[in-house]
């Protein structure tokens, strides 16, 4: 069975990639065929996390253990199998750079039963991709909400008076208080 997946990203608006993969290919086999589709440095740490129809992660698939504490299986790409996870509207995120938790939304768009790949195959490629890696303060600057902004414009005016009474501060009961658990 052939898996069809289609990639877009948030950062780009005309960027979308479809890679067919085999349904017993690895999730190690369907990252080398995005980071080949897009152009990526293979030696860079990413992951695939199971999402729900909302994109709210769920099991994270993962190329190296990093030796999590965890009580929650560890699923490495490597030993994966996509079939084992994915179906028919699967969705999935792969997140190409933990730095700035940057990604790819992916969706399991069909499966081609009775067909099988020896390897995977981009059968659609629209757009540039984003970078792979963006230095953090760029990716701050880029993604500072407008409200944190104008945050210089408050003063005493909006937030009360700035006067401050000895008189009018009850220190009953802050001796007894610890920080100790």
């Amino acid at each position: 069975m052939i898996f069809n997946f289609r990639l877009v990203s948030d950062e780009v608006d005309n960027f979308r990639r479809e890679i067919n993969i085999d349904a017993d290919a690895t999730f190690l086999d369907l990252r080398n065929a995005i980071c080949d589709s897009v152009g990526y440095d293979k030696n860079q740490m990413c992951s695939f996390f199971l999402c729900d129809n909302n994109w709210e992660k769920g099991k994270e698939i993962t190329l190296e253990d990093m030796g999590s504490d965890s009580d929650e299986d560890i699923y490495l790409m490597d030993e994966t199998v996509l079939s084992d996870f994915v179906d028919d509207g699967q969705r999935l995120i792969f997140v190409f750079d933990y730095m700035t938790d940057r990604c790819f939304f992916i969706e399991m768009k069909k499966s081609i039963p009775g067909k099988n790949l020896k390897d995977p195959v981009c059968v659609a490629s629209m757009g540039s991709a984003p970078a792979q890696m963006m230095d953090i303060d760029e990716f701050e600057a880029k993604n500072t909400p407008a409200v944190t902004q104008g945050a210089d414009d408050f003063d005493e005016d909006f937030y009360g008076s700035d006067e401050y009474n000895d008189d009018e501060f009850d220190a009953a009961g802050f001796d007894e208080m610890t920080f100790d658990e």
